[in-house]
């Protein structure tokens, strides 16, 4: 993890925050400010959510933006809103069975990270691989939620990512 995100929180303890906070915006809110939401970072804009005060009193303000270069097809909020939920149910399954979460990262951005854990949904003959990253570091104090969508094409065999969608 970033050495910032890291000082602040364990991975678990983060990724818990995150899916409820995604969670809470996107699943839990109605539908039309949930959608308003959407339409903000569909059109690539980096949207505050919320500030959250920390254990050891600092308070980090909480962004998301979301990348759908590699969605294949049109994104409706439907669609998204499907993936983000199976993306958040796996999260929360692998936290409650205590699995290791591998985060991968990147050594030009070392705010950057993204979590090994996909959110897989078909529609028609159609794969849409969902996945979590964070961004600490672009501005003090702030971290981005980045939910963003994969080739499917880049999963072991090039095949059905579906089967590997808990993991």
């Amino acid at each position: 993890m970033s050495q910032s995100i890291q000082q602040t929180i364990p991975k678990e303890q983060f990724l818990a925050l995150a899916i409820n906070l995604l969670h809470r915006h996107f699943i839990a809110a109605g539908r039309t400010p949930a959608k308003r939401l959407y339409r903000e970072i569909q059109e690539g804009r980096v949207v505050p959510i919320t500030p959250v005060k920390m254990e050891d009193g600092a308070t980090v303000r909480f962004r998301v933006s979301l990348d759908h270069s590699e969605f294949a097809g049109h994104l409706n909020f439907g669609a998204f809103r499907g993936g983000l939920g199976v993306l958040l149910g796996n999260i929360a399954r692998a936290l409650q069975q205590k699995r290791e979460v591998t985060v991968f990262t990147v050594d030009q951005r070392p705010g950057a990270m993204l979590f090994g854990i996909t959110g897989v949904t078909v529609e028609g003959d159609r794969t849409s691989v969902m996945v979590l990253g964070a961004e600490s570091g672009v501005e003090a104090g702030t971290i981005t939620l980045q939910l963003m969508y994969l080739d499917p094409a880049q999963f072991a065999g090039g095949g059905d990512p579906a089967r590997e969608a808990a993991g």
